[in-house]
């Protein structure tokens, strides 16, 4: 019985048949990781140079606007119209701008502005529109579910209490005098 059994063994031990399947098993997890990683940090970076396009966009027009102060929803109305693919935009789009002083600058809070699905709705934090050849600063925050949220790449990133990430914008400008 014992001499069967070793017999076996030592058959089964010389069998090489298999083997590629066993590097298979191996290497396909992570190659499909590296795979779903590609892909999720592909879209937060189309999602983020979509928002950067549209804020500039708008950024340009209120500069270069006819004097008149630009308004909360203008702005993000105009936004959302030149970020082209952007999901719910109007409504997972916040804004916060403000003046800034140019001999003692003083820049955003350093956390962003964001929406919170899972938190009731709250007003936004400041937006100031800016005077004749006053320093603005801009900054957007876009927030959007990640297509892996559990694993790979969206394990990684920060997200609120509705399991959303967020891409955040900030520019720049000085409104044109008229």
């Amino acid at each position: 019985m014992i001499k069967s059994i070793r017999a076996h063994l030592a058959q089964f031990r010389r069998d090489d048949s298999g083997t590629a399947s066993t590097e298979f098993i191996v290497v396909m997890p992570l190659y499909i990781a590296v795979l779903a990683m590609g892909v999720e940090l592909g879209l937060i970076t189309l999602r983020h140079t979509l928002l950067e396009r549209g804020v500039d966009i708008a950024v340009r027009e209120v500069r270069l606007g006819t004097g008149t102060a630009p308004q909360h929803d203008d702005i993000k109305d105009l936004i959302c119209a030149n970020s082209l693919m952007l999901l719910d935009c109007s409504n997972k789009l916040r804004l916060e701008m403000r003046s800034a002083d140019i001999r003692a600058f003083n820049s955003l809070d350093t956390s962003p502005d964001c929406t919170d699905s899972a938190e009731p709705s709250k007003p936004v934090r400041e937006f100031m529109p800016g005077q004749q050849n006053e320093l603005m600063l801009l900054r957007a925050c876009l927030k959007y579910e990640p297509l892996f949220p559990k694993a790979f790449l969206g394990s990684a990133l920060s997200v609120d209490g509705s399991g959303e990430a967020s891409v955040i914008v900030t520019s720049g400008f000085v409104q044109e005098p008229l």
